[in-house]
């Protein structure tokens, strides 16, 4: 793996963070009918959060040369999509999970009616940002944007995922059949962020698409190892959310299926799988570099 470089890492997090939080704060700031559905929206949405995804979004647009302001509506799109789905996760009907991101779940909060509608709502804004987004891009290629979200969000994406995984609960399941799952569920979305930040230039070669959506396939798996990781060893204050739920559900993970010490190999060689797929482009894409050994280094 090529070695990571903290302090700079740590910059390009920053930066990315602030300016999808911007764009979020915007999108969230408009005039909706009901107060109560704007406060829940911006609840599950604001101040929280790695933003892994929209980070993706533009360390991939930064990996091609692209520019950063045509990629702040395709992050903000991803993390809206995200924050959905992990509202409609935390219900009592899916994971029954009473604490997000450190703070009490959309529907302990508000309630169970109120977070199903928060949900629908920042499901349909993601797409709207992507038709209304106001930059250089061309409508051709925001069309392409909202298809590979859509695909990436839905039934041939993370909602099968989900559905799979809940399939999966109490049952023995094989390591392909966890692996497909997985994209699915996770990796689908982080997949559909690394393509969307590479659109936002119209000259980026197939050769370099090609090669991020390998970097994508093998980050977005890395990434679901690791938190199959942390939800056994972690600890809830620094998770954000129940540690152990995985295991309290009698979810079929990696750690259960590999071992813990084969889990984080697992992740490892993933990671570097990841690295080697972009290393015919520049240092351009050395933000991406660092993203990988971050997503499997992370203690949250």
């Amino acid at each position: 793996m090529s070695a990571q470089n903290p302090q700079s890492l740590d910059q390009f997090l920053i930066q990315c963070q602030k300016r999808v939080e911007y764009s979020l704060e915007k999108t969230l700031s408009r005039s909706i009918p009901s107060n109560k559905l704007k406060k829940a929206m911006r609840y599950a949405c604001l101040d929280g959060g790695k933003r892994i995804r929209p980070v993706l979004v533009y360390a991939s647009a930064q990996a091609v040369d692209a520019s950063m302001n045509d990629a702040d509506m395709a992050a903000c799109a991803v993390e809206l999509i995200h924050s959905y789905s992990l509202v409609h996760d935390d219900l009592p009907a899916m994971d029954d999970d009473d604490l997000r991101r450190g703070k009490p779940s959309v529907h302990k909060a508000f309630n169970e009616a109120t977070a199903i509608l928060v949900g629908d709502a920042l499901q349909a804004l993601a797409f709207q940002c992507l038709a209304e987004q106001n930059n250089a891009l061309s409508a051709e290629t925001k069309l392409l944007m909202t298809t590979m979200l859509a695909e990436a969000a839905g039934a041939f994406g993370m909602t099968a995922g989900q559905t799979l995984d809940l399939e999966a609960s109490g049952t023995r399941v094989e390591l392909n059949e966890l692996e497909t799952l997985h994209r699915l569920k996770t990796g689908s979305l982080i997949k559909a962020s690394v393509r969307m930040g590479a659109l936002c230039n119209p000259q980026c070669s197939e050769a370099q698409l090609c090669a991020l959506e390998q970097y994508a396939d093998n980050i977005g798996l890395a990434f679901q190892v690791q938190d199959d990781i942390l939800d056994e060893i972690g600890d809830t204050d620094t998770l954000g959310k129940p540690q152990g739920s995985d295991r309290a559900q009698t979810k079929p993970t990696y750690v259960s299926l590999l071992g813990l010490g084969n889990a984080k190999t697992k992740a490892a060689e993933l990671a570097n799988n990841a690295i080697l797929a972009i290393e015919g482009i520049s240092t351009s894409a050395n933000s991406l570099r660092d993203l990988a050994n971050y997503i499997v280094n992370r203690i949250h």
